[in-house]
């Protein structure tokens, strides 16, 4: 994303109660900042209708392995914002548990993001909700940024509503004209993909390794193409599915599996994808450009796609065509082996190797 392009702002409507106040204010103050978006979108995430469960997943948030479709939805979200309005009622003192645990589910989907708070309340206006929050958010490597709107409800609402003021209405756009002009200041820290980056040295310089973003799969899907040119004139068939896959249908597949791409001085360069399946870890699409084929980024991508697996994996696995030879090579060298399946499709293959047990890391 370039400087020059409207910045992605997600209002979070943080109380899920019967009778709350949130989406009126939320609605408010989309309304009301109208005139000031010409360097903003907006819109609006409800907590309440999103739903998330107590914090399910069994691997740490910082890992990016996600096991539930509404984490991986969840991240979806919150990974496409630059910024985000946080609109928080006060409970005894503090925020609303479903705002701290939308928070706890993810971890660098919210990283180096300015976050503005719109607060309500009796006697605080829900000013003490904020500060409460603003140790969670820095904690997660936003930036809380200096304007808020704090509306003090006998003063601010009426039927349940917020009525024209001019005064909160400039509050408002003041405090959005500030979120956008500080998600300008931030982009810089967010080259990469928002996606979990990799702190482990690849085979050759330049390497970055990010959880794919909605940003990637042009690219990814030309890539693809590209790297499965090699594997049709082995199999001596155009029917692949990797050569037949749609953008739409390569977006679709992000809900269902982790996707992790490979780019060098900025240019993708590989990817891989994983899933559960039938006890064991799916790896699959393993691809590499074939002028950086050779030199270890493969095998450093299988190797990171084997680390991501979930504890209750008993088993990598992964399917290639039946005269694919140089990756069978390569993955028999990895330790897998041919096996039978009932699943296996047409013309392929399945290798699988046993999970070496992992030390395990407290995380609370």
């Amino acid at each position: 994303m370039s400087s020059n392009d409207p910045s992605r702002v997600l209002v979070i409507i943080a109380s899920t109660r019967p009778g709350r106040l949130g989406p009126a204010i939320a609605d408010w103050f989309v309304r009301a900042t109208l005139p000031a978006r010409a360097g903003a979108t907006v819109d609006t995430a409800d907590l309440a209708d999103i739903g998330l469960p107590l914090l399910d997943e069994p691997e740490h948030p910082a890992s990016g392995t996600y096991t539930h479709e509404h984490t991986r939805a969840w991240s979806r979200r919150v990974a496409a914002a630059d910024a985000f309005v946080v609109v928080t009622p006060e409970y005894n003192y503090g925020m609303p548990a479903a705002l701290k645990n939308a928070f706890d589910f993810l971890y660098h989907e919210w990283a180096w993001k300015p976050v503005a708070f719109v607060s309500y309340g009796n006697t605080s206006a829900g000013t003490r909700a904020v500060q409460m929050a603003k140790q969670v958010v820095t904690t997660l490597k936003m930036v809380p940024i200096g304007a808020t709107v704090a509306l003090r409800i006998a003063d601010s609402t009426r039927d349940g509503q917020v009525p024209p003021s001019a005064g909160l209405d400039d509050a408002a756009r003041r405090t959005l004209a500030e979120l956008t002009r500080v998600t300008s200041a931030l982009r810089p820290l967010r080259v990469e993909p928002a996606g979990r980056v990799t702190d482990t040295a690849g085979p050759v310089d330049g390497l970055r390794l990010a959880l794919a973003q909605p940003d990637d799969l042009a690219e990814l899907l030309v890539l693809q193409r590209c790297c499965w040119v090699q594997e049709a004139l082995a199999n001596e068939t155009l029917d692949l599915p990797p050569l037949r896959e749609t953008l739409d249908e390569l977006r679709e597949s992000l809900s269902t599996w982790q996707v992790w791409c490979v780019r060098r001085h900025g240019r993708l360069v590989a990817a891989v994808r994983a899933r559960t399946h039938h006890g064991g870890w799916l790896i699959g699409r393993l691809m590499v450009a074939p002028d950086q084929s050779g030199n270890g980024i493969g095998s450093w991508l299988l190797a990171h796609a084997e680390r991501q697996a979930p504890e209750s994996a008993t088993h990598h696995a992964l399917f290639t065509g039946h005269r694919s030879s140089r990756n069978i090579k390569l993955y028999e060298r990895a330790g897998y082996a041919l096996t039978v399946a009932d699943d296996i499709p047409e013309g392929a293959v399945h290798l699988t190797k046993p999970r070496q047990p992992c030390r395990t890391v407290a995380h609370g």
